[in-house]
């Protein structure tokens, strides 16, 4: 029930919790670690929720990345994979001239 505690000890921890805190604080002290309990529950279950969305959202934006990839034309010419729009660029700019300032 709770793990390595047994009924003896159990016994014993309210004991000396009804003696510490007496017969009319002990129910509120109880009513409040178990709201405490609760709202802990609550909140760990909405953060798992949360991290749950979040992996479901990188997987598709990972899923949607790869059948872009898949569609996208690559064109490449020769060994070194020079694309065609950069060797267009490159044969049409005209050549750059130096200016020397003296």
């Amino acid at each position: 029930m709770f793990g390595s505690i047994g009924m003896p000890e159990l016994i014993i921890i309210l004991v000396i919790a009804l003696i510490i805190f007496g017969p009319r604080k002990l129910p509120e002290l109880g009513k409040s670690l178990g709201r405490s309990l609760s709202e802990f529950k609550k909140a760990s279950t909405d953060l798992q929720n949360t991290l749950e969305q979040e992996i479901k959202i990188e997987e598709q934006k990972e899923a949607e990345d790869k059948t872009k990839s898949k569609f996208e034309p690559t064109t490449t010419f020769g060994s070194e994979g020079t694309s065609a729009s950069s060797d267009i660029d490159s044969d049409t700019a005209p050549p750059r001239e130096t200016v020397s300032r003296s």
